[in-house]
Formats: structure tokens, C-alpha cells, sequence
């Protein structure tokens, strides 16, 4: 598979990094903030990042989600304000990331930090029927905390 990626600031692959997968290994490839200047998240702030990035994914097969980068939320509160993002595949906008500082510090972000993570994945789109009835399973309704601990 080919991802096309159009880069819409000529600071990428300069003072930005490109995307690229860290290790050999990692399932996601890391998203810099390409900003102007720094922006500093306040405890329970959130923000709209722009990467400088755009995408073109093959087809509706295809989907793009951006996760949070682990260090960012255990070390220091800073999530995605959404929890995962989703890219269509008919998208061809700037990605951008939605940030909420959940830590109990400010927290300033800069051009060119990692702030997320994106990784593509194959989508399984289903006939949908509506029936009257679901099949009966051991669990059935059983919600939250039901099977124990």
C-alpha cells in the first residue's frame, strides 16, 4: 500500500521532522507540531495542532487514526482531546491534532515535538440488518464490570 503525503510547510524534512516510524518495529508513524510559535497547554487546556501534512489514502479500505503518544499521557497528562482520531479516506485536508492537558502542570509544546501518533489500518464496512432479536450469548447485557474484576 502507498500512503501519499503532501507537505504544506516547507519547514517539514528542515527544522520538522518528516513522519516516519521511529523503529523498525513500530506499528505508527510519529506527527510533529509544525506551529509558529509555542504553545503552552494549561492544566485541563486543550488545543488544535497543525502537522503541515496532508494525506491521500488509496480508498475507502483504508482509515487513518491518530492515537495518543504514550509518553506524552503518562509522563505528562497531554492526550488527545478526542481519544482516537479518525481520517476518511475521502479526506485531503491538513491533519490536525487535538490536545487536552489532563496533567496538573502546564505543559508548552513546540514546533517540531511529537505529538501523536498515526497509523493506517484496514476498515471492514458491513451490511447492516436490522433484526428484532440479537442470538443469546453467557454474557448477554451483562455491562460494565460484569465478568469481575
Amino acid at each position: 500500500m502507498e500512503l501519499k503525503v503532501k507537505l504544506l510547510s516547507p519547514r517539514l524534512g528542515q527544522e520538522i521532522p518528516l513522519p516516519r516510524y521511529a523503529t523498525d518495529g513500530a506499528a505508527a508513524m510519529d506527527l510533529c507540531a509544525c506551529i509558529d510559535e509555542p504553545c503552552t497547554l494549561s492544566p485541563g487546556g486543550r488545543a488544535l495542532l497543525p502537522t503541515g501534512i496532508a494525506i491521500a489514502l488509496p480508498d475507502a479500505s483504508y482509515v487513518a487514526l491518530i492515537y495518543a503518544r504514550s509518553g506524552l499521557s503518562v509522563k505528562h497528562g497531554v492526550c488527545l482531546s478526542n481519544s482516537v482520531g479518525v481520517i476518511d479516506s475521502d479526506y485531503r485536508g491538513e491533519i490536525r491534532v487535538g490536545l487536552v492537558n489532563l496533567g496538573e502542570e502546564p505543559y508548552t509544546i513546540h514546533s517540531g515535538d511529537r505529538i501523536a501518533q498515526l497509523l493506517i489500518a484496514p476498515v471492514i464496512r458491513p451490511e447492516v440488518t436490522f433484526v428484532e432479536e440479537l442470538d443469546e450469548t453467557a454474557r448477554g447485557a451483562g455491562g460494565f464490570g460484569s465478568t469481575g474484576r
